[in-house]
């Protein structure tokens, strides 16, 4: 075993300076936990498709304290489907910084860009509507109980898109989002690919022995009426589909992290908000009975975790093969998960919803619902560009 490295004090910086200095090809990732600008390369973490990316980061960490980094982490993207590509560095530079705050003054970051921009969807409306009825046949037929259908939308600019001011507004839009932004660049693009984001869901955050995971499934969009607001809310906390379909995916991540923990508390779920929806929300809290084993990393548990059934379906794998099957484009990192782990096993990955690829003039979006027996085709297509908002709206444009 190697002798543990102390580590230095880090120095202390502005969540707001790191926004600001956040460039295309850094790594930048907030959340209620804090900031995280990350810089260079100094190692890339390599895995052939299929395998474990936790074991290869945890011999990239190895490697880095040998090389004499002190505290040095893996940041990165991992993509939907185990064969898809992944994204994941030992940066050459860490800068950490507290949460963003919540800022109620102006600034050019909250108004959206005036430029051309034209929004294509990849299928046509009712392709999707009619997907979810095949998906409904899937689930009649006893093949799945839940499977989580996306589309894709094309947005193209009249000049290259620019990331920070993107990233920038979705920050101040919602601080409490785990916002990021990733250089996902492979061999061969055209030009460089930014995957970028603000996910509401943490797919599992890790320090010392406490490990918390905060699923969402079951979802209405949120008005600009207080009334209205209410009436979803109280709706959403009602609905059996709604009570339902999250049951389904509370009952799996528990059973995934048991075997892990000493204790689990898998409380009663509630109703969480973000600028554009409304969510049930379950935050599920553990300790860790062996947080020295790597298989207890936090990237070893988001991969145990990944794809839970609020972006996937149960069971999972037929899920994911109705998914290939009924989708008209491939996922690639959407539904995949982004995030940071550390030498010691602490860190923090969310699922990769709310998000957009970026590259040269072009951005593509993704949005999903979660389709169980009883589900509307109609109000699922509705929940879907509900969830498009978000990121439209930080492009300024509308479906």
């Amino acid at each position: 075993m190697s002798s543990p490295v102390l580590a230095r004090p880090r120095p202390q910086y502005d969540a707001a300076d790191l926004l600001t200095a956040y460039l295309p090809g850094s790594f930048y990732y907030s959340s209620p936990r804090g900031t995280l600008l990350a810089d260079g390369v100094h190692a890339a973490v390599a895995a052939e498709p299929g395998a474990s990316r936790a074991e290869a980061a945890a011999r990239a960490l190895a490697d880095a304290r040998a090389a004499g980094m002190v505290d040095p982490i893996v940041a990165g993207a991992v993509g939907f489907r185990p064969d898809d590509e992944a994204s994941l560095v030992v940066p050459a530079l860490v800068r950490r910084a507290p949460a963003p705050e919540r800022t109620t003054a102006a600034s050019a970051a909250s108004a959206p860009a005036r430029a051309s921009r034209i929004v294509t969807p990849q299928s046509d409306l009712a392709d999707y509507v009619e997907a979810v009825r095949k998906a409904l046949l899937h689930i009649e037929t006893g093949d799945i109980d839940k499977v989580v259908l996306a589309r894709a939308l094309d947005v193209t600019a009249d000049a290259p898109v620019s990331v920070p001011p993107l990233l920038a507004r979705l920050v101040h839009a919602d601080p409490a989002a785990h916002a990021f932004a990733v250089d996902v660049t492979a061999p061969g693009d055209p030009a460089a690919r930014t995957l970028f984001g603000a996910s509401p869901e943490l797919l599992i955050s890790r320090r010392g022995r406490t490990v918390t995971v905060n699923p969402l499934a079951g979802s209405r969009p949120r008005s600009a009426d207080d009334a209205e607001n209410r009436r979803r809310i109280d709706d959403l906390r009602t609905a059996a589909k709604d009570r339902a379909e999250h049951e389904l995916v509370i009952r799996q991540v528990a059973d995934v992290l048991r075997p892990f923990c000493a204790d689990l508390d898998v409380p009663e779920p509630e109703v969480v908000g973000t600028p554009t929806m409304w969510h049930l929300s379950t935050r599920i809290t553990g300790t860790l009975a062996e947080p020295g084993d790597p298989a207890s990393s936090s990237l070893a548990l988001a991969e145990a975790l990944h794809p839970t059934p609020a972006v996937c379906g149960v069971p999972t794998t037929t899920a994911r093969d109705v998914i290939a099957d009924l989708e008209p484009t491939r996922r690639g990192y959407y539904a995949g998960l982004v995030g940071w782990t550390a030498a010691d096993g602490d860190g923090e990955w969310v699922v990769t919803i709310r998000c957009a690829e970026a590259s040269g003039a072009a951005v593509r979006v993704h949005a999903g619902a979660g389709i169980v027996a009883g589900s509307d085709p109609d109000a699922e297509l509705a929940e879907t560009r509900a969830k498009f908002r978000t990121l439209l709206g930080a492009l300024g444009v509308a479906e």
